[in-house]
């Protein structure tokens, strides 16, 4: 029998982004190294914070997004706000629930300058690459790429001679 779209639209929906996400996604692991690496950086993040004033976005939340900027190549924190919109993987990795609005790009863009001037980003890397080393996830086979062939993700105005 032939299915047919169904044109009611549900007003509620109880969603687990946990269970959405397949138990072997590589993207669990990732996330479970990157969460211990950030919980040894929170002395960090209170010292570089202060008690009074408008709320920031989350650091966590932040050098996390990064990370999945890096890993799938997003184009611009622009376009990583947009995704997050709609992307359920980014949104469980971040841990956001399905009703929290989407960063503003230009408060995410200002935040995540400010953060990673103070270096916490390579001391996140840093650990997050420690952390695949020791559980044996990192890999010593050669890996060439030809840069000629790779289209930078660079504006021509930004170009200096």
């Amino acid at each position: 029998m032939r299915g047919r779209r169904e044109p009611q639209v549900s007003m509620l929906a109880f969603i687990d982004l946990e269970t959405r996400i397949p138990p072997e996604h590589p993207l669990r692991l990732i996330k479970a190294v990157a969460d211990k690496a950030l919980a040894q950086l929170s002395p960090e993040f209170d010292r570089m914070y202060a008690d009074v004033g408008r709320p920031s976005i989350p650091p966590e939340r932040l050098l996390k997004a990064s990370l999945l900027i890096s890993l799938y190549s997003v184009r611009s924190e622009r376009g990583f706000c947009e995704q997050l919109d709609y992307n359920l993987l980014f949104r469980w990795f971040l841990g956001m629930n399905l009703m929290e609005s989407s960063f503003d790009p230009t408060v995410f863009t200002k935040n995540r300058e400010r953060l990673l001037k103070h270096r916490v980003g390579q001391a996140l890397f840093d650990e997050v690459v420690l952390e695949a080393d020791r559980r044996g996830l990192l890999s010593d086979e050669h890996f060439t790429v030809d840069g000629t062939l790779i289209e930078a993700a660079a504006s021509l105005k930004s170009f200096k001679p």
